[in-house]
């Protein structure tokens, strides 16, 4: 029907051009941030999948670092163990030569001098050795019955809990009963102490107890250290392929994308080409008038 009120053809050419125009500013807005759901609008399932993503992802990035702290923490408490050990092993090598009935008073009493000072050391690192400004062995973290929570994972159940306060506390006891000099300031008297002839084989027993209990906390340290490391490697890979299902949701294919807008661009071209096309449509009905 020829119509002067109603051009029923440029009305149809118009939505056309509104529709493709809609299209092409979202390609185009696609490809100049880079993203597929740049709004809820985009993709409302899609979004909301991709936030909950979002947050693992994040959460697993905070929990990594987590376990490398939790790493480094253990490692500071190893290290003091292992000077620690160091200082039992030569305060037992000095017990065992002042047992010896070669070794004189005078012997004795030197021996007791290194003695005392490797007592006062090792009272020096089980109190003051610290994390963080955080106290770790005797009266630290690590010694307390509740032991240490490590956040290990994107959520509040991902914990893993250290608890060598029951060892530290026999650790502690051990060490004062093969020095009595452990918390003292001063050297023991001429012809007194752990290693006089009277108590340096008492005192080897004491010191080896020591050590082996210095090694059983050191050997729990270890181990959940390695448990770390391998929470370190297992959120790692969580978080890559995290990361990669996010990208799928909401990166952009700039391939497809600029296809689309290209495909957007010449329909835009056409519809604006035939709504100016359209008004010939009346100038046929003034002709039949003519």
């Amino acid at each position: 029907m020829l119509s002067l009120n109603t051009n029923a053809a440029a009305l149809s050419a118009q939505s056309s051009v509104g529709s493709t125009q809609k299209s092409l500013s979202t390609s185009m807005t696609r490809l100049s941030t880079g993203y597929r759901v740049n709004s809820a609008m985009d993709d409302a399932a899609g979004l909301q999948i991709a936030t909950r993503l979002n947050a693992q992802t994040r959460g697993q990035a905070v929990a990594q670092r987590n376990t490398q702290n939790g790493i480094s923490m253990m490692q500071t408490a190893e290290g003091a163990f292992n000077e620690v050990t160091d200082m039992l092993l030569r305060m037992k090598d000095l017990a065992t030569e002042a047992s010896n009935g070669t070794a004189s008073v005078k012997d004795q009493d030197a021996m007791q001098l290194e003695f005392d000072a490797l007592g006062q050391e090792i009272s020096n690192i089980m109190k003051n050795t610290s994390f963080g400004g955080a106290k770790l062995l005797d009266g630290g973290s690590l010694a307390t019955t509740a032991g240490v929570s490590f956040q290990i994972g994107a959520t509040s159940a991902e914990k893993m809990t250290l608890t060598v306060g029951t060892d530290m506390t026999t650790l502690i006891n051990s060490i004062t009963a093969a020095t009595s000099n452990y918390t003292a300031a001063t050297a023991h008297a001429t012809g007194t102490g752990e290693i006089n002839a009277t108590n340096a084989n008492g005192t080897i027993d004491k010191i080896s107890t020591a050590i082996d209990n210095v090694g059983k906390v050191r050997a729990q340290l270890g181990a959940a250290s390695n448990r770390l490391d391998h929470v370190y490697n297992n959120l790692s890979n969580m978080s890559t392929n995290t990361t990669q299902a996010r990208g799928r949701i909401m990166d952009v294919d700039y391939a497809t994308e600029t296809a689309n807008m290209t495909s957007k661009q010449m329909l835009m071209q056409a519809g604006t080409s035939m709504l100016k096309q359209s008004s010939s449509m009346s100038q046929l009905v003034m002709s039949l008038m003519q």
